[in-house]
């Protein structure tokens, strides 16, 4: 069945607003999922903060074009659902996690920062370590070379003081 203008235009003007709010956006062959796991993937995807959606190839490579990200339309053949995040691990990370364990789906590419990456670099953002391990390192990096400047200042101090010691105990020892 035909679409009418008026819903075309309706579904761009959705996708323009998904593509524009979004850091990340992850297209994926969804052939085989079920009504249960389509809601089950929804679900976890609403729950991180991100959003699934279903759009036509047409439309979705006539937007895309529109925002002049180019090289995405390879990937816009068979049935095609986006995955759109503003945090850019957390779709990757449920997806990788879910075609895990449903061994049902395929990621095909994505969208990170207005340039196409491909599923090699999706399944490396579902690599990355969570945000707040990520946040520790490098503040664990931060504060390593201030331990270590504390470190050198209190070792000159307690020298200083042995030193001090050491004279008190020559001149208590001739008086």
């Amino acid at each position: 069945m035909p679409i009418s203008k008026a819903k075309k235009d309706e579904i761009l003007l959705d996708l323009k607003e998904k593509f524009e709010g979004s850091t990340v956006s992850i297209f994926a062959d969804y052939r085989g999922l079920n009504v249960s796991e389509a809601t089950k993937l929804r679900r976890k995807l609403r729950e991180a903060g991100c959003e699934f959606k279903v759009a036509k190839n047409t439309l979705t490579g006539l937007m895309v074009k529109r925002l002049g990200i180019e090289g995405i339309e390879p990937y816009l053949e068979g049935p095609v659902a986006i995955a759109f995040g503003k945090d850019p691990v957390a779709p990757a990370k449920i997806l990788a996690d879910f075609i895990r364990e449903t061994k049902k789906m395929e990621i095909k590419a994505g969208i990170l920062e207005g340039k196409v990456i491909d599923a090699r670099g999706i399944k490396n953002l579902a690599d990355l370590p969570p945000r707040e391990v990520l946040l520790s390192k490098v503040l664990g990096g931060m504060q390593s070379p201030l331990y270590g400047f504390a470190s050198v200042l209190q070792g000159t101090i307690r020298s200083f003081v042995y030193t001090l010691e050491a004279v008190r105990k020559q001149r208590a020892g001739e008086a």
